[in-house]
């Protein structure tokens, strides 16, 4: 039953990713932890600690964006034992954005760590950084 609510989650959290990239960021909110500790490894280079500083990040990143062309989620692998989960993949998409006029593509390989809070998932960790094509 476990593995069920987590498929569920991820689908949850691809509508935020979807949501993201247009520039909506309610659906993330709601699937991220607002406790600490929270990080995000941004593709930046940046590291981010504590949920209130990886929420406003969030947000700060999703004003950036005003549509997507393309916003896929590829899993390499994910699973849930006990209270944590993961999803590890690449993230390919084709984004509009603000100051730009041209669609700007990007591929990054991510990390995501989710834990149980008060029965639901919530994501508290993203590690994502540029994938190199081979």
């Amino acid at each position: 039953m476990s593995d069920e609510i987590f498929s569920a989650y991820l689908g949850r959290r691809k509508t935020a990713s979807d949501a993201f990239v247009a520039g909506d960021i309610t659906p993330l909110h709601e699937v991220s932890t607002g406790c600490d500790p929270a990080t995000i490894l941004g593709p930046g280079g940046d590291v981010v600690e504590g949920a209130r500083a990886v929420n406003a990040t969030n947000a700060a990143g999703a004003a950036r964006f005003t549509g997507a062309e393309r916003n896929d989620l590829e899993t390499v692998h994910s699973g849930e034992e006990g209270g944590l989960a993961w999803w590890v993949g690449v993230q390919r998409s084709v984004v509009s954005m603000v100051g730009r006029d041209e669609p700007v593509p990007m591929a990054l390989r991510v990390t995501e760590l989710y834990r149980r809070e008060d029965g639901a998932w919530k994501l508290f960790h993203r590690h994502a950084d540029t994938l190199r094509e081979s």
